[in-house]
């Protein structure tokens, strides 16, 4: 009979071909085999909740270094596992910035046995740093390069069509674009109305977004490069991003599918502040309609913390973001219970998705021989999201007090149990995500 380090039996799983009611075997880390009987040094009853592949955040600002008052590693990674996520990509636009093979080993070593999850970092675009993107984006534990073409968090932004093509031509893997015209916003400052954070949508209007994404797309092509939209907003640019997806592939996230501008902005005042903006409900609506076309590759959370304090201040003073890596999950299961979506097409977006769109090497579904990464979550379990919940040091969430269908029970990476009904492992022992363009370490 064989044996195993650890065996999850009675749950219903979600393998590449549906689910099934099988019980897992995992050994040295991996998945040895599914549908197993025999013995194992843990076993854990999974009777009643559903076996998912493990939850990959392809977007998240975790501050370290240099703004961690606002979140650091270990905290932003905390409110990962106990949200059910067992992976993240993390943001370049901290203090420094992450735009040197120096900055990123640094945020690698920072990370050693500080992060809960597994992780991988984004090097950040700049003109000056151009020429060594094609050698950058190949360092192990390199998520890609960034691109800001329009200004957000930090001082990283390259807007210019010839700087855009000239980072576009160095390198070859997926490159993630925050697409947002910057000459347009600047042009329409004047739209924003001190003290109305309702006017952050007028500002950073539709049109500015659409220019953005239909000038990276020309560029892309232009330079046979695969590019990943980030945080789109709008149903037009998702209806043009359908006819290019030979070269793109794109992300949304919870907040733009569950929030909706009439209500947030009166609400939640500048907590409701991101950009790209929360939009109107008939922006939301059409956000479901092309994400049940199957037009969105991903859902990343965009987790971008602020203080209290500083989310205080008076529009447009305060900063935008939001944080969101502890919420993607059960948001997503809610919108699944109140029939939205499906369950299946949660896991495409969280964990296959990802997988695909930046070839991410055993991770991304439930496989013998990939890594035993697996969020287990009870989809009857209703609950509300309390503040004594939250992780992330910012200390807030606009989901505060929602109520939800659908709750993370258990985050496992690489088989090793770090999260159980809200109680963390002892100790942290996430390491860099292994991808198949990557130089292995």
């Amino acid at each position: 009979m064989a044996t195993y380090d650890l065996i999850l039996r009675n749950g219903m799983v979600w393998t590449p071909g549906g689910p099934a009611e099988v019980s897992i075997g995992v050994r040295d880390g991996r998945i040895a085999a599914i549908g197993v009987d025999g013995d194992a040094g843990e076993t854990i009853d999974c009777a009643g909740l559903t076996v998912l592949p493990g939850v990959i955040d392809s977007q998240v600002h975790f501050r370290e270094p240099g703004l961690e008052h606002k979140e650091d590693l270990e905290s932003g990674s905390r409110a990962a596992v106990l949200g059910g996520v067992t992976a993240v990509f993390e943001m370049p636009n901290t203090k420094p910035n992450t735009d040197s093979a120096e900055a990123l080993n640094h945020k690698l070593d920072r990370a050693y046995d500080r992060m809960w999850c597994d992780h991988a970092f984004y090097v950040g675009a700049t003109s000056a740093n151009a020429p060594m993107l094609a050698e950058l984006e190949r360092l192990p534990g390199t998520a890609g390069v960034k691109i800001f073409m329009g200004a957000s968090t930090g001082d990283l932004l390259v807007s210019e069509d010839g700087e855009l093509a000239r980072v576009l031509a160095s390198g070859r893997r997926r490159v993630a674009i925050h697409a947002e015209d910057e000459a347009r916003m600047q042009e329409r400052a004047g739209e924003r109305v001190a003290g109305d954070p309702s006017s952050h949508p007028v500002w950073r209007d539709d049109e500015s977004a659409m220019l953005a994404t239909r000038r990276i797309l020309t560029l892309a092509r232009a330079a046979r490069r695969r590019i990943h939209i980030l945080h789109v907003t709008t149903p037009a640019e998702l209806e043009v991003i359908a006819g290019h997806k030979d070269v793109a592939t794109c992300e949304v996230t919870p907040q733009h599918l569950t929030l909706a501008g009439e209500d947030a902005y009166p609400r939640l005042g500048t907590f409701a502040q991101m950009n790209p903006p929360i939009r109107s409900g008939a922006h939301r609506d059409g956000l479901w309609h092309w994400l049940n076309q199957g037009v969105p590759d991903v859902l990343g959370s965009d987790h971008a913390p602020h203080t209290l304090e500083e989310k205080a201040q008076a529009y447009p003073a305060s900063p935008s973001g939001m944080p969101g890596v502890q919420t993607l999950l059960p948001l997503m299961l809610d919108h699944v219970a109140k029939g939205r979506t499906t369950l299946q097409r949660v896991i495409e977006l969280t964990s296959a998705g990802p997988q695909r769109v930046f070839n991410i090497a055993g991770k991304g579904r439930i496989a013998a021989g990939y890594d035993a990464d697996f969020t287990i979550v009870d989809l009857k379990a209703q609950w509300t999201v309390a503040e004594s919940w939250l992780a992330s040091r910012c200390g807030w969430s606009p989901f505060t007090d929602m109520a939800l269908t659908g709750k993370p029970i258990g985050t496992i990476i690489r088989g090793r149990r770090v999260m159980w009904d809200g109680q963390l492992a002892n100790t942290a022992s996430g390491r860099p995500v292994r991808f198949a363009e990557t130089a292995f370490a």
